[in-house]
């Protein structure tokens, strides 16, 4: 009787052995998915309103639907890539062939550059080498451009490769809506064995505050991006599409866009006459920090969940986990409010009240 007790705890054991080997195995492949595969189902329900809705326009063919949702993603995602990629390409052989040429020169400094307080003497000197000596300043301050140049770029690379992670993502989420409806049912079958009775509440809090938080963060990144970019256009500064993407990258990772629009309000004030520098600041400053009025307002709209905790799950997990924190943050956090609730509110065991009034 013990050998065949002994037997079957040896079975058992060497079952489970390499059930964990191949639990083990499958995660090792999926693991480096995993940002692709969130990002994927964060689209899909961010967007499937739009799917439904293109798809009962087109007679119900949830096939052409998706596929038009897939396509309009790659522009937006491989499009900024594309041109990335074309306009340095167009830049780096024009450098090329005046410095070979030796018709590479610098520009004078703008009027006014050295008036600027602090550093506009100094700006004004450094440029001013440039222009008079090309070889010369390239000597004294090419290791300090260079290492500028190697950060810029490789931060240009990481944003380049998580643009193509998202353009895979945008493909996988056209996979996801033909059979989103059932997934979600799955989901909330799921979620009530864990957190009984109120489990698919939580799974449709989730899928709520996925929009909100779409529309709080990257739809008032793009209006407002949009708007910096008319402002651009508007008063002739160069480089406006690229300089507004910037911003709306800037915008969606929750720094903002001063870091592009500031240092364009110190050139306006160095390179436009007075007037046209005051309006462009009054009209800059306003389009900076319309993102922190228009982005509560869109997060909070139908949720019942407080503005603070959303907030606090945007920013936390952005901290913690990065850009795809900005989504999964607000989710985990409104989830674990209302699990706080439902736990405080719960009636106390008996005879703790009792304790608590003794």
């Amino acid at each position: 009787m013990e050998k065949t007790q002994d037997a079957k705890i040896i079975d058992l054991a060497i079952r489970l052995l390499f059930l964990g080997l191949f639990l083990y195995s499958a995660l090792v492949m999926v693991a480096p998915l995993a940002s692709v595969v969130i990002w994927a189902a964060i689209l899909c329900v961010a967007l499937y309103p739009a799917f439904d809705w293109l798809q009962s326009k087109l007679g119900g063919r949830k096939g052409l639907a998706s596929t038009l949702l897939v396509l309009v993603g790659l522009g937006l995602t491989l499009g900024p890539v594309a041109t990335a990629v074309s306009g340095a390409a167009e830049l780096g052989s024009e450098f090329s062939e005046q410095a070979a040429s030796g018709q590479l020169k610098i520009p004078p400094a703008p009027e006014g550059l050295k008036d600027l307080p602090v550093v506009g003497g100094k700006l004004a000197d450094v440029w001013s080498l440039f222009e008079r000596n090309l070889d010369a300043a390239m000597a004294k301050y090419g290791p300090q451009i260079l290492d500028v140049t190697k950060t810029l770029f490789s931060k240009v690379l990481g944003i380049g490769i998580g643009l193509l992670a998202l353009a895979l993502s945008v493909i996988i989420m056209g996979a996801l809506f033909g059979p989103g409806p059932q997934v979600v049912q799955g989901l909330q079958r799921f979620a009530n064995r864990i957190f009984a009775p109120r489990g698919g509440e939580f799974v449709t809090l989730a899928g709520a505050t996925i929009r909100n938080v779409t529309k709080g963060v990257i739809g008032v990144a793009a209006i407002q991006a949009f708007v910096i970019w008319v402002l651009l256009t508007v008063f002739g500064i160069g480089s406006a599409a690229t300089l507004a993407f910037i911003c709306l990258i800037l915008s969606i990772i929750q720094i903002g866009p001063g870091l592009v629009l500031l240092p364009l309000i110190i050139y306006a004030w160095s390179s436009m006459s007075g007037g046209s520098a005051l309006i462009f600041t009054v009209l800059a400053i306003p389009a900076m920090i319309m993102d922190s009025f228009l982005r509560p307002v869109f997060i909070s709209k139908g949720l019942e969940t407080p503005m603070l905790v959303i907030l606090i799950g945007v920013l936390g997990g952005m901290m913690a986990y990065g850009l795809v924190g900005v989504f999964m943050g607000p989710v985990l956090f409104a989830v674990f409010y209302e699990l706080f609730k439902v736990w405080i509110e719960a009636p106390a065991p008996e005879g703790a009240e009792e304790g608590v009034t003794e």
